[in-house]
């Protein structure tokens, strides 16, 4: 079994110095220490705050890495470590935030587990997750429905406001 996951980023509240563009740069820094191998990642995305538009644009990528062999509920447990690094707080669903990393998929879980529901139950719907993630796995298909990023990203209705604004660097 193949240990590819791919996590979604997103942030648009500044950390530390650095602007949301930044924040993603050195959260993929950040995974890489937590001894999760990058191996490819999505330029950055800015995309209007979803489900608000009351909040500042969100700037999103997405990342397929090597999991260490992590099962999901551990894995979810790092990534909720790196964003509390990052003053994550998890007290208002939607709110603003400095960073947010979810478990997009995981190859070999299909399910929910300890809490983790994999793949992503809402990705379908989402032009931040899908755009970045069909730009480095268009061909990647969803366990469940079979279909790949690109056409679920092509299935969106009209609407969503995203942009590919940069290349994302570590």
């Amino acid at each position: 079994m193949s240990d590819t996951t791919f996590v979604a980023l997103g942030s648009n509240m500044p950390f530390d110095g650095a602007a949301p563009p930044a924040v993603l740069a050195l959260a993929v820094r950040a995974l890489d220490e937590a001894g999760l191998q990058v191996r490819a990642r999505s330029g950055i995305w800015e995309t209007a705050a979803w489900p608000s538009g009351d909040q500042p644009d969100y700037y999103n990528a997405v990342v397929e890495l090597d999991r260490a062999g992590l099962a999901p509920q551990p894995l979810y447990e790092v990534l909720a470590g790196i964003e509390r690094r990052f003053g994550r707080d998890r007290r208002e669903k939607w709110a603003s935030r400095t960073l947010d990393l979810d478990i997009v998929a995981m190859d070999g879980f299909v399910g929910v587990f300890e809490g983790v529901e994999l793949p992503h139950p809402r990705m379908a719907d989402r032009a931040f997750v899908l755009a970045p993630l069909a730009e480095i796995a268009p061909v990647w298909g969803h366990p469940r429905t079979g279909r790949t990023a690109a056409e679920m990203l092509a299935m969106l209705p009209g609407g969503y406001r995203y942009r590919r604004v940069a290349a994302l660097t570590a």
